[in-house]
């Protein structure tokens, strides 16, 4: 069983993917601003990171949340799992990953399907801390 921690501001969506985690057997928690993700890993370090992109008081405080957290955690796998391309077109996605600019280990858009997310969250804790995923 591993310990996820889940940063999203819908609280809706975060609790359907906390449900979809404690199926798999796994501990969540939920945090929904930017600002309480690093306290929290610092009191009790998960074993991966769920993390949304846009936030009510930055569209893009994810991107900043994950460099931050690489910085502080370089081996702690992140999910990032957003509908920032629905909001603004951009394209995002895995093949986005880069050490710098977007050092997740996996991308996956929003709407996700509950079984793609399942293979994703198994994929990211089974695989090597801090690399990227395809």
């Amino acid at each position: 069983m591993a310990y996820l921690l889940i940063v999203d501001d819908d609280a809706d969506f975060a609790n359907a993917v906390a449900t979809v985690c404690r199926a798999m057997g796994h501990e969540t928690q939920i945090v929904s601003t930017p600002g309480e993700t690093l306290p929290r890993v610092s009191e009790h370090r998960p074993d991966a990171v769920i993390l949304d992109v846009m936030f009510p008081e930055d569209p893009a405080a994810g991107f900043q949340v994950a460099r931050d957290l690489r910085r502080h955690a370089p081996d702690l796998p992140i999910l990032m799992l957003t509908a920032v391309n629905q909001q603004f077109p951009l394209g995002f996605s895995h093949r986005d990953i880069d050490p710098k600019w977007l050092p997740v280990t996996d991308f996956v858009e929003k709407p996700v399907d509950f079984a793609l997310l399942r293979e994703r969250i198994a994929r990211l804790l089974a695989g090597p801390r801090g690399e990227a995923q395809p």
